[in-house]
Parts: structure tokens; C-alpha cells; sequence
């Protein structure tokens, strides 16, 4: 069995968001630059015979001696690939969450700035591949923020910790087996061969095995260059992707349930929040990551970076009987009193609930780090 994006979409996604959720602080290839302490390589006896036990397998199927000694050259065992991989099974977000992220002022505001710089190149793969221009505009987004945070985690090591050391070592043996084949083929150099902490690549986020079926050659050069600054390649192996995935021109993903609505399939993936019309283009945008809220925050920002404008529903209180913009001002509250809580989403996250907890203990109350409506009423 070979892994696609859409399995992978299940294994490395607490994912919906690689761009919010990415370790790395750089934003292009440049290697262990900007890596946490825990993403850099450790000595490991168990994982350092995997290697060798896996590189005699390897050569067996035919990778050479040379290239298997370029390629890990200086790579080795990342413990914080095995703590992301383990913790991230339980992480879940609710839809209004994913989308105050995904679809948040700023998102959009570089979407449409990304969408005009790179017009002509979006538009003349738009025309070979039926794919429009704001919706592969919308996957860099949501990918890697346009660019901005690709990853820097050497694909080599990621992939053979994980191959060693994870949930998943078949399906990961067989990303570091495609990643062997990507740099027999000379797409890039292996110091070069970046991207998150699973292994996914580039402005799109490709995995191995992904790349190796569905990258493409836009600019005709001779390499599959879906890391270096210029995002053509990338963009348009995200176009190819999902051509080739069912994707029909012309058709909507979907849109907000409503006037003006396509026909389709309605879902409402949150108790109580708005729901959607779905077409076959939603299910095209699955197979790029099997995840409802990703299909819906693709499209919906798809849609803004074209012009349009925000749902028009509203969401239920939380749990705690609190709204996005009683959250929004609960964070602006902690900010006043001295307290960073990152940016002020309306998403109740670590940060916040640090902050939270912080402000609780200064006021000499229980430290459960949980937004409520007194602790806005008194934050007000």
C-alpha cells in the first residue's frame, strides 16, 4: 500500500493547518537553521542500526552506495518528530477555530497580495490544467502561508524517524524510499530536501510519494522545484494533484447554504454553526487532505482572496458559553494586563491558556486556565 496526501492528511495533520502548526522559523531550505532542540539530530544506538540494516535493503533495490552516503550525511534521529507524531492523535479543533486561522483578515489580505503578484503564472496553469487560480492560490495559503513557512526539517531524517520510530513505520519507510528516488533524480540536493516534521514538502506541502506521481515541470527547466523561492513548480503540481483527482473547471466547491448556492450535498460540520452546499470539486479537495473543515477552509478562502466575503451564519457559544468576540476581547483583556497570548483570534489556545492561568493565580483564584464569563466581566 502507498501513501497519498489524502492518508497522509490523517497522519500528520492535527494538521488541516501544516502552516499554523509548522516548527520551522525560516522560511525556504536552509537546513537545521531555526530548528527547535528537539528537531535537530540525536545519537540513538536503535535508530542508527535501522539505518544500516535499511540501507542494506536499499541497495538492494537498486539506490547506490554513493547516493545512500549523500543522503544521510549528516542526517540522524529526531526525537521531536516522534513526540509530534504521538501527540498530535488527540489535537482537534472546532470549525469555527480551524476557519478564525485558516481564513483569518490577514490570510486573506496576503492571499490577495500573492494572487496579484503571481497573476500570470496562477492564470497560465489555471489554463493547462482546469484548475482556478484563487483555489491553488488558497491550498499555498493554508499550506505554507504562501510561502512563508515551508519547513526546514531535513525530509531524510524526518522520514527515517519515523520509518524507525513512529506509529506508521511501513507507510513512512515508503516516503523515505520516494525521497531516495526524488534525489536520484536530481530534483534538488538532499541538504536542500526540506519541509515539516512528517516529511511534506515544499510551498504545497507534497509528500515523497506525492511528488513522485503528481509533480510537474512548470517553468522547463529540467527539475520538479518545488522548494526554492519561485512557487511555480509547486503551484502547479498542486493543479496537476487535483486534475488528476477528480477537480472539474468551471464547477464550485461548494459555498455557504443559501441564495446563490450550488446544488450539491449539504453538511453542517458544527453543531449549530452554518452549513455548506458541496459539490464534486469538495471531494477533489479531500483528496488533497481527507479533512471537512480543510475542504471548507479552502474553499472559503478561495473565495475571499476572489473578492468575496465572510459567512454570513454565525457560530454557537463554546462550552464555556462564550462567543468569538467574547473570546476575542477575553484575549485583548489579558494583552491590556500585561500577558501574551500571541494574536488575538478568538482561538483559545496554549498561549492563552497560560495566560489565563497567569492572571488567574495574580488574582489569587483557581488556576484552571479556562475562559469563562466572569473572567471577562472582570478582565472588561
Amino acid at each position: 500500500m502507498s501513501m497519498n496526501r489524502r492518508q497522509f492528511g490523517a497522519v500528520a495533520a492535527a494538521f488541516g493547518l501544516a502552516s499554523c502548526t509548522g516548527v520551522s522559523t525560516t522560511s525556504g531550505p536552509s537546513g537545521a537553521s531555526g530548528l527547535a532542540a528537539d528537531l535537530r539530530p540525536t545519537r540513538n544506538a536503535g535508530y542508527d542500526k535501522w539505518v544500516a540494516d535499511f540501507r542494506e535493503r536499499a541497495a538492494r533495490q537498486g539506490f547506490s552506495q554513493d547516493l545512500l552516503s549523500r543522503a544521510f550525511r549528516g542526517s540522524g534521529y529526531l526525537p521531536g518528530v516522534v513526540k509530534r507524531d504521538r501527540n498530535q492523535t488527540e489535537f482537534s479543533r472546532t470549525l469555527e477555530d480551524y476557519l478564525s486561522i485558516a481564513v483569518s483578515d490577514e490570510r486573506v489580505s496576503k492571499g490577495r497580495a500573492a494572487y496579484a503578484r503571481h497573476r500570470s503564472t496562477l492564470d497560465a496553469i489555471e489554463r493547462r490544467y482546469g484548475v482556478e487560480a484563487h483555489v491553488v492560490a488558497a491550498v499555498w495559503g493554508l499550506e505554507s502561508y504562501y510561502g512563508e513557512r515551508r519547513g526546514n526539517v531535513p525530509v531524510i531524517s524526518s522520514t527515517s524517524t519515523l520509518a524507525y520510530d513512529g506509529r506508521r513505520g511501513a507507510l513512512f519507510e515508503k516516503q523515505l524510499i520516494a525521497a531516495l528516488k526524488i534525489l536520484r533524480n536530481g530534483d534538488i540536493a538532499p541538504q536542500n530536501m526540506t519541509g515539516s516534521w512528517a516529511g511534506a514538502m515544499g510551498h504545497t506541502q507534497f509528500i515523497p510519494t506525492s511528488y513522485l506521481s503528481f509533480a510537474v515541470d512548470f517553468t522547463g527547466d529540467g527539475r520538479r522545484d518545488i522548494w526554492s523561492d519561485d512557487p511555480s513548480d509547486a503551484l502547479a503540481s498542486t493543479a496537476a494533484y487535483l486534475s488528476r483527482n477528480g477537480w472539474q473547471k468551471g464547477v464550485k466547491w461548494g459555498a455557504e447554504n443559501g441564495p446563490g448556492a450550488p446544488s450539491g450535498s449539504v453538511i453542517q460540520p458544527q453543531p449549530g454553526g452554518p452549513q455548506f452546499v458541496t459539490t464534486a470539486n469538495f471531494r477533489a479537495l479531500k483528496r488533497y487532505n481527507n479533512s471537512d473543515s480543510y475542504a471548507i477552509g479552502v474553499g472559503h478562502l478561495s473565495d475571499r482572496i476572489a473578492g468575496g466575503g465572510p459567512l454570513r451564519a454565525s457560530f454557537p457559544p463554546d462550552r464555556y458559553g462564550l462567543r468569538k468576540a467574547d473570546r476575542i476581547a477575553l484575549q485583548k483583556g489579558l494583552t491590556a494586563n500585561g500577558f501574551d497570548i500571541g494574536t488575538a483570534d478568538g482561538v483559545i489556545g496554549p498561549k492563552t491558556r497560560e495566560a489565563i492561568s497567569a492572571y488567574q493565580r495574580r488574582q489569587g483564584l483557581a488556576a484552571t486556565g479556562d475562559p469563562s464569563l466572569e473572567l471577562l466581566r472582570r478582565l472588561s
